[in-house]
């Protein structure tokens, strides 16, 4: 049989393995009729002045088969032959869940096995890789997953950002041509993270047909959306690979990363419900820490300044609040003293720790929290002792000065020696220490790849996931966090082995509003750092209220990043109300689905939580300027049991306070008592005045 249909969460995937390559026919809600119906009401005319066959758009199209658009696939031997495979299938296997087809090019000496899955989340997984079956090496440029998309499909939804600004949303046209966008950073990048939404026209939070994209690949990557002239629309994913980057000897294989979908004919909220359920489904998401715990990172609190009283007191203070968890920052090991020296030499220092990270750690395990601690492997700095030694151990291309970033180099880990350096270190790190977390952090593009040596961008990345799998082996216990100069390497391949990602470097609440709703796109709420920085923020100079900050931060697994040494007696107190907050709603949040709420005032950004069996949600309302009318619209909760009967009750942290108005509404004070879901849903709740840059909180709960 040719066609295959794999069903799961009312979401269908029909996959036509006869045209070489297999091909998407159809992914979405489930249709009823038999499959060899898709031929018939998909025949194609064939236009004056084209080919006289349709070359298909399957997941790798060739120009072998008359494809006119991006090829999924190129490469080429020495002699140039193998440029244009054209793949005949060879074999299938089929069972409930997926698909496997294997495809053969003879001439060109080619074999690509196609993978295609349908999780029982409703995401479905597809991935290939390509063997080389000749005599002679074969240089793979380009292998890019290719997926058809409906012709209603008009407008793409995509993540960019810099630094401090990361997965903030733009929405561009998917007109004719190609909408390229490239990444060859070495990791995901703050500006082009490697996932797109494509959908219907206007598509919303809660309304139109949408397609989610994940490429699961924490190094380059490359994305695009094509319109042919012919009228069919595609995406693609892969790898952004360096010319000479993947060279296949003989009976070697290349395995593509895999490209994650998932789909909603009821906008963008069910798309990312999707990508939620399947990580929350994976055995690893389990093991971290459950709760996961309240952070106290001494980063913004002390910087580079390692005085073991002033952390100790730190550490009383954090307690003191209720944080559970307590992560010594940058500055621990070598002569890292500023962010100028001492990347490389991962021993504790004895300058600023003369005693040992044991006094400390004791400290702050006899409060009750668990002991973390930054690192940063896959970097040197030129003034360390590392480099000194072994200056060949940087990447970097022969003859010409290296680029420095942050003032560090980036370590070849392809070389064994570098590699296992890195382990060694680590490995006696968390060996001959109580350490229960890891912020694993990397601070620089990777630039000037010595292809030479084979550390590539390619060889690099898997080096690095290898490195992380050695730790875990070791050391299962220990929950490690993706930390990127905030959000650069956020991916589920970088998830398969870490817990947590470090969302941004801001902890500006305005930023962050929009910098988390991006986030939440693609990733759950409990793997979202938030962390309360000081009214200050480090990052912007903004202010804001405590209230703002700590409602934004509280959604997320929530943190603190603020000397509370300096904090009054006053933000002491509210701050531990806040915290003790965060613990009541903490299993609701870090579990329930996610409604982000579309609203008519675009300053309005508002995140439902609601709990799997829709006995109760939180909801975060916050409004980011003031808006452009006097009065707010009603807000429309959905989510809820459209006959359960609810409780609702407006949450205002800390300093939180409504806005100036002659008179707020009577439920704001006293509480929306016996109302239905549907009522919520479709009749709405009136909001109140608020002061731009504010937050509160609903809570909703049956009766």
């Amino acid at each position: 049989m040719a066609k295959h249909s794999l069903t799961a969460d009312d979401r269908q995937l029909v996959v036509d393995t006869a045209t070489g390559i297999p091909k998407i026919l159809w992914f979405g809600a489930v249709v009823d009729g038999d499959l060899d119906a898709f031929d018939a009401l998909g025949e194609r005319p064939v236009p004056n002045a084209s080919l006289d066959t349709e070359s298909p758009a399957t997941l790798l199209p060739s120009e072998g088969d008359g494809w006119v658009g991006v090829p999924g696939i190129t490469g080429r031997r020495a002699d140039g032959s193998a440029w244009s495979p054209r793949f005949t299938p060879t074999s299938t296997d089929a069972s409930v869940h997926s698909v496997v087809a294997v495809s053969t090019d003879e001439i060109a000496q080619l074999t690509v096995t196609s993978t295609m899955t349908l999780d029982e989340s409703g995401v479905a997984i597809i991935a290939a890789t390509v063997r080389n079956d000749g005599a002679e090496d074969f240089m793979l440029d380009n292998l890019a997953l290719t997926i058809p998309v409906p012709a209603h499909y008009t407008e793409l939804q995509v993540p960019e950002g810099r630094w401090v600004h990361e997965f903030h949303e733009v929405r561009i046209p998917f007109r004719v041509g190609a909408t390229e966008l490239t990444n060859r950073r070495g990791r995901t990048s703050h500006d082009k993270p490697p996932w797109v939404f494509v959908g219907d026209a206007g598509f919303t939070n809660q309304r139109g047909e949408v397609l989610g994209a994940h490429l699961g690949w924490s190094g380059s990557a490359s994305m695009r959306a094509e319109v042919l002239t012919d009228g069919r629309r595609v995406i693609q994913f892969g790898e952004a690979l360096i010319g000479g980057e993947v060279r296949l000897a003989p009976g070697e294989s290349y395995e593509s990363p895999s490209l994650y979908l998932s789909w909603s004919a009821s906008g963008l909220n069910e798309v990312s419900q999707g990508f939620h359920r399947y990580l929350r489904a994976r055995p690893q998401h389990g093991v971290a820490r459950s709760p996961r715990p309240v952070h106290m990172n001494t980063w913004e609190a002390v910087y580079f300044d390692h005085d073991l009283d002033t952390l100790k007191r730190l550490a009383d203070a954090a307690a003191a609040v209720g944080a559970e968890r307590y992560v010594l920052d940058d500055g621990w090991f070598g002569g890292r003293r500023d962010d100028t020296a001492g990347l490389g030499d991962w021993w504790v220092s004895p300058d600023a720790w003369p005693n040992g990270l044991e006094p400390l750690i004791s400290h702050v395990r006899e409060l009750g929290m668990e002991f973390g601690i930054w690192v940063e492997p896959e970097m040197v700095n030129p003034d360390s002792e590392l480099f000194r030694n072994h200056p060949d151990w940087a990447l970097g291309t022969d003859g010409y000065d290296p680029v420095t970033g942050r003032n560090q180099l980036v370590l070849n880990l392809t070389r064994d020696d570098v590699w296992r350096y890195l382990f060694d270190h680590l490995n006696r790190l968390l060996a001959d220490h109580d350490v229960g977390y890891v912020k694993w952090d990397m601070n620089r593009d990777l630039t000037q790849p010595s292809t030479g040596a084979s550390a590539t961008s390619h060889a690099q990345t898997h080096a690095v996931y290898r490195l992380i799998d050695a730790l875990r082996a070791e050391h299962p216990g220990v929950d490690i966090e993706s930390c990127s100069s905030g959000g650069g390497r956020a991916d589920f391949a970088i998830l398969e082995r870490t817990d947590r990602v470090w969302t941004s470097d801001s902890n500006d609440a305005l930023e962050r509003q929009r910098i988390q709703s991006g986030f939440l796109r693609i990733f759950p709420p409990e793997i979202m750092g938030s962390h309360v920085g000081p009214d200050r923020s480090h990052t912007s100079g903004r202010r804001h209220g405590l209230g703002f900050r700590a409602t934004t931060a509280l959604i997320g697994h929530f943190g603190m990043e603020w000397n509370l040494l300096d904090a009054n007696g006053e933000d002491l107190a509210q701050l531990t109300d806040v915290i003790a907050r965060h613990k009541e709603h903490r299993e609701l949040l870090h579990r329930g689905v996610v409604y982000q709420i579309d609203t008519a005032d675009p300053n309005v950004m508002v995140i439902g939580f609601v709990e799997p069996d829709r006995s109760a949600a939180l909801v975060s309302i916050a409004q980011l300027a003031l808006s452009r009318f006097s009065v707010p619209e009603r807000l429309r909760i959905p989510g809820l049991d459209a006959e359960t009967r609810y409780d609702v009750d407006l949450i205002a942290l800390a300093d939180s306070k409504l806005g100036l108005a002659g008179k707020q509404p009577k439920w704001t004070t006293d509480g929306v008592r016996n109302v239905s879901g549907s009522q919520l849903e479709q009749v709405g709740l009136q909001l109140p005045v608020f002061d731009p840059e504010t937050a509160f909180l609903l809570k909703i709960s049956s009766t």
